[in-house]
């Protein structure tokens, strides 16, 4: 085929339009689109299947037998058909017999066809039904044939609803859920906090009146003028943001912007319009590409990118359509919980701050920008509450528990009550731990114990005097990259450290060089030539990409020394495997250094290297790396999972992943007792020193510094302040030399008979 798709789409369009004009019945019409598109597309069969009653009927078709119309079914999720329509993907095979999921329908007289390329038929979100054809030739079909066969789906979409032919997608703001019975749900703790509200949709779905133009000038401009509107309201959202100056919320926000101005997603909105497209059909038929791009992409990070680009979809959607009521634009009229399938920053800077509650996602995640701009909000999320739309309806009444990750849908006066007497609970328990943020956490025997707090973010510094801890022991500087949409300069990153070193005063910071790659790819650096990693984890990242991309590195060694100039820097190199990594390491910022020396700038007092602990290979050879070491940190969240060999975010391996295992325990007591004996401070930062409990267990292993999250701080101050170190080393002697079966039950035991506070 040599056609361009925009081409090709408009070729089939223009005659869909008068079969979509004639009075014909909705039958005959889906027999007359089958044949118009096998015969443009010069496809030996063209079939549409609907979905009806749940499962997917065989409604049209040219090449296969005529007999199986109506007769063939096939589940969701059942042959190649129907894992189209279960995963709302396309699918394009040179050879269908040989996939999997092919299921094999004799009534159809398909055997004779060799390739297979279907798409699905989507309505509000969801598929409707699938749109195949099929060649007895074994080929993969040309991009610009699923490209027209993806547009030609739309205008499908558009026919089959308006005859009545399928079962019409529920959610959005549907005011018929599913039940009307209480229930209880899972989430994602995105922003941890309690609330409690009505259910508020953010936006009543979009519905698409007409796909195919009469007139594709006329649709360009409703759409150019709908792009100068849009980027007026960014724009003016920006600038009024009001979250004080130099947040990372700043940096998003920009970010944001800088997608509301890029050409590229307007030329592609251009390309629909001109396959014969309307401005709505356009920029929908766009907005679903991206979301099945997205269902393709394993990168957190840049899924969350994307989903930037779909809330100005939305908005642009919005503004072409005329259907402009959101329900930050309707105003909240009483405490809200708002409901999405997912939302952008600037659309979440739109609600009034006085009435918003929280919020309750289907997706999300916790560096997505609509995160982190909640939490510089105050503002509870609850992401990944599956299908979260169909089970409520507008004004019921919802309970978000953000530290349990639930939330409960139209609760019993029970449940009201018990909600509300954990939150006075929760209440009084923050305010006594913040009455502690004065109090040094010294055992009842007198011993100091540093309680540092973890950070990422310029906001999360003000952590500090919240709660009064000793400093940051481990600033993720690779936040800085990852909300980022183009690698920081760096200015921008001196800039960020020397505002985080300013806003700690005289208290400590350690900066970890970044730890990328990975799980934590980022878009604008290329990756491996060897494609994606099996075992991102354990692959090409941190220390390893650092050195291998030094260039990356220098400029953060320079960023580094320069924002600590008069200053004391600390600095620390994660996943270091063996000696010679740190030295490689310690040798580029010497070098760096000494290059900024010699260009007259002011430097450091003086630098402190330090190294991370995750890899056991490490512990090794630790009395080859110790000499050179003026700290080591033990990251216990990848070290477990590395000794255990047990993905640590598995449900089904969480049994195995306990940090009160004798192995762990065992383990960072060799650690410990090797470092003591060198005079080399040792930390612990990660979940783990987060946890009463297990912060105990690693005080009485000698461990006398850690870092944790802000929230943990008063827990950990109140628990180190209840106890007698002296005792439970003496414990911990013995557990370790012969460990019970269960360490956790033990170790609790001891503590409640000790009268140590493990709130």
């Amino acid at each position: 085929m040599t056609l361009s798709a925009a081409a090709s789409a408009r070729e089939i369009l223009t005659r869909l339009h008068d079969v979509m004009a004639s009075r014909s019945a909705a039958q005959a019409k889906l027999n007359a689109v089958v044949n118009i598109i096998g015969e443009a597309l010069d496809s030996e069969v063209c079939s549409i299947y609907l979905l009806r009653e749940g499962v997917l009927e065989l409604f049209a078709t040219r090449g296969l037998a005529q007999e199986a119309v109506h007769v063939t079914k096939l589940a969701l999720g059942e042959g190649l058909t129907g894992m189209i329509a279960k995963n709302v993907e396309t699918l394009n095979l040179d050879e269908a017999a040989a996939h999997p999921d092919f299921a094999y329908r004799p009534e159809t007289g398909e055997e004779a066809f060799h390739s297979f390329a279907g798409v699905p038929i989507i309505r509000k979100e969801r598929a409707v039904g699938v749109l195949a054809v099929q060649h007895a030739e074994s080929r993969r079909y040309e991009e610009v044939e699923i490209e027209a066969l993806q547009t030609v789906a739309m205008v499908l979409s558009e026919l089959i609803s308006n005859a009545g032919l399928v079962d019409e997608a529920g959610g959005g703001g549907s005011t018929r859920p599913q039940s009307t019975a209480t229930a209880r749900v899972p989430g994602f703790k995105l922003v941890e906090g309690m609330a409690a509200g009505a259910a508020v949709f953010h936006q009543p779905r979009i519905t698409i009146e007409h796909t195919v133009a009469e007139d594709t000038e006329a649709e360009r401009h409703r759409v150019y003028a709908a792009f100068d509107k849009m980027r007026e309201q960014i724009d003016r959202m920006t600038s009024q943001a009001e979250f004080g100056v130099g947040g990372e919320h700043e940096e998003i926000l920009e970010t944001y912007k800088m997608f509301a101005y890029d050409e590229g997603w307007g030329r592609r909105i251009n390309e629909a319009i001109d396959s014969g497209l309307t401005a709505e059909a356009a920029i929908e038929r766009v907005q679903q590409r991206t979301r099945m791009r997205m269902r393709e992409i394993d990168d957190p990070l840049l899924r969350d990118r994307m989903h930037d680009l779909e809330d100005l979809s939305n908005r642009l959607l919005r503004i072409v359509s005329g259907q402009l009521g959101t329900a930050a634009q309707m105003g909240l009229r009483q405490d809200s919980i708002l409901i999405a399938r997912n939302l952008g920053p600037a659309e979440l800077l739109e609600y009034d701050r006085r009435r918003l509650k929280g919020v309750v996602l289907e997706e999300g995640s916790l560096t997505a920008h609509v995160t982190i701009v909640a939490r510089a909000m105050g503002v509870p999320v609850l992401g990944r509450v599956k299908d979260i739309r169909r089970q409520i309806a507008e004004g019921d009444r919802l309970l978000v528990d953000g530290t349990e990750g639930t939330l409960v849908i139209r609760p019993t006066l029970a449940m009201e009550e018990a909600f509300d007497a954990k939150l006075l609970v929760t209440q009084k328990r923050r305010a006594a731990f913040a009455a502690l943020k004065g109090e040094v956490p010294i055992t009842k025997d007198g011993h100091r114990v540093t309680v540092m707090v973890n950070a990422g973010l310029r906001d999360d510094v003000a952590a500090l005097d919240l709660t009064g801890a000793d400093g940051i022991g481990l600033f993720r500087t690779e936040f800085q990259f990852l909300i980022s949409a183009t690698l920081p300069q760096r200015e921008a990153q001196r800039r960020l450290y020397k505002d985080v070193l300013d806003a700690a005063g005289d208290r400590p910071v350690v900066f970890r060089t970044v730890d990328i790659g990975g799980d934590k790819a980022l878009p604008y650096l290329d990756h491996d030539e060897n494609g994606e990693e099996e075992n991102p984890a354990m692959g090409w990242r941190a220390l390893r990409l650092a050195l291998d991309r030094d260039g990356l590195m220098k400029v953060q060694a320079r960023a580094l020394l320069e924002a600590a100039a008069g200053r004391t820097l600390s600095v620390m190199f994660p996943m270091v495997s063996e000696p010679w990594e740190f030295d490689q390491a310690r040798a580029l910022f010497e070098t760096q250094r000494a290059w900024l020396e010699a260009r007259g700038h002011k430097l450091p007092l003086q630098v402190r290297y330090g190294a991370m602990l995750e890899v056991p290979a490490l512990a090794e050879v630790l009395d080859i790396l110790l000499p050179n070491l003026d700290f080591l940190s033990i990251g216990t969240n990848d070290l477990t999972q590395f000794l255990f060999a047990a993905d640590r975010a598995h449900p089904k391996l969480a049994v195995r992943y306990d940090w009160l295992s004798p192995s762990i325990l065992r383990f960072l007591h060799r650690v410990t007792s090797q470092t003591h004996a060198a005079g080399i401070p040792v930390a612990v930062c990660g979940e783990m020193g987060g946890r009463p409990l297990e912060a105990m267990a690693l005080i009485g292993l000698g461990i006398e510094r850690l870092s944790i999250t802000p929230a943990a701080v008063g827990p950990i101050k109140a628990m180190v302040r209840s106890l007698d170190r002296a005792s439970l080393t003496g414990t911990m002697t013995q557990l370790l030399a012969q460990p019970p079966r269960d360490m956790r039950a033990a170790l609790q035991d001891w503590a409640e008979t000790n009268g140590v506070e493990l709130a």
